[in-house]
């Protein structure tokens, strides 16, 4: 498996994550069995929310974590996130001190964990108050709830708003990446371009983690634009899949491979959020992150995909 830094913490993670927002329906036994195959293929990165199943896929991953005695806390790192508040009369965005406090205890208690690894501000507040952040990371990391943060879905001045007064590095940055949904790239190879791809969507947020050392963790990796479905044999990207497949029989491996090596390729060191319930689509996916493609390659499936060079 192929291993990232997390941010400047300088701890090694793996480049593939098993996203958890799609197991709450399993029972607890087949969540175990996928914990221990994920552990087996070196995937002990496992990202959850508090909204994903409305806490469920927290609750049965916490039974299935707790009814084996085989299974080490400390060989796991587990990331929640909070901040989207659908439990209101009017689901809303709330980056409050005591929201994210009251959240993070909710997570603990459903994981049955004493402690996160990671927490991230899930989505941007339009009235986020970054002192109040700053008491609530603060406390969370006095009271070894929390050991590291970050955010998500945010663009450069939203997290240097928050760094004002929050004083823990943020280490991570969820963001959607793909290879048709790439706009972090396009933009800057479109540079000074009339060109839509030249559209500057989010501030720069590629070469703005890089500058600052957070990781990218790519959600959706295999999503065509506008959540209309996996692009992976999709008629709408014929031309891509068709360099897809050429390049999965080169490298002998499935075309959910070559995309997800498409993604650890880019030299930001990203990590890939496998979204997945199926042990082996996992496998293809880690498979995948051991690939490192060519310039040419890389290109080719970029271009493939409906962008341009100018």
């Amino acid at each position: 498996m192929k291993k990232v830094f997390l941010g400047k913490t300088g701890m090694e993670v793996p480049s593939v994550v098993l996203g958890c927002m799609r197991l709450s329906g399993m029972s607890d036994n087949d969540m175990n069995h996928m914990i221990h195959t994920a552990l087996e293929m070196g995937v002990n990165y496992f990202d959850h929310a508090d909204i994903y199943g409305g806490g469920a896929s927290e609750e049965v991953f916490g039974r299935a974590f707790a009814m084996d005695g085989s299974l080490k806390r400390e060989d796991m790192i587990l990331q929640s996130k909070c901040g989207i508040d659908i439990w209101s009369e009017t689901s809303n965005y709330n980056s409050s001190k005591d929201y994210i406090v009251n959240a993070v205890d909710g997570i603990l208690k459903r994981l049955k964990t004493e402690y996160l690894d990671v927490l991230l501000i899930h989505r941007p507040d339009a009235l986020v108050e970054p002192e109040q952040v700053a008491e609530a990371f603060d406390l969370l990391e006095s009271s070894g709830k929390v050991r590291h943060f970050g955010v998500s879905n945010h663009r450069p001045m939203q997290i240097e708003l928050l760094k004002k007064c929050v004083k823990q590095e943020l280490v991570a940055n969820q963001l959607q990446f793909s290879i048709p949904v790439s706009n972090m790239v396009a933009a800057g190879l479109e540079a000074n371009m009339t060109s839509d791809g030249a559209m500057d969507r989010d501030g720069s947020v590629l070469d703005y983690s890089r500058l600052h050392d957070m990781t990218i963790q790519a959600w959706s990796p295999f999503q065509m634009p506008e959540w209309k479905g996996p692009f992976l044999g999709s008629e709408a990207y014929g031309e891509l899949n068709r360099v897809i497949d050429e390049l999965a029989e080169k490298y002998g491996v499935s075309p959910t491979a070559i995309a997800t090596a498409w993604i650890t390729r880019h030299p930001a060191n990203m990590q890939v959020i496998a979204g997945t319930t199926s042990e082996k689509r996992l496998a293809e996916i880690v498979a995948g992150a051991g690939i490192t493609l060519t310039h040419q390659e890389w290109y080719r499936l970029y271009l493939a995909a409906g962008h341009i060079l100018p």
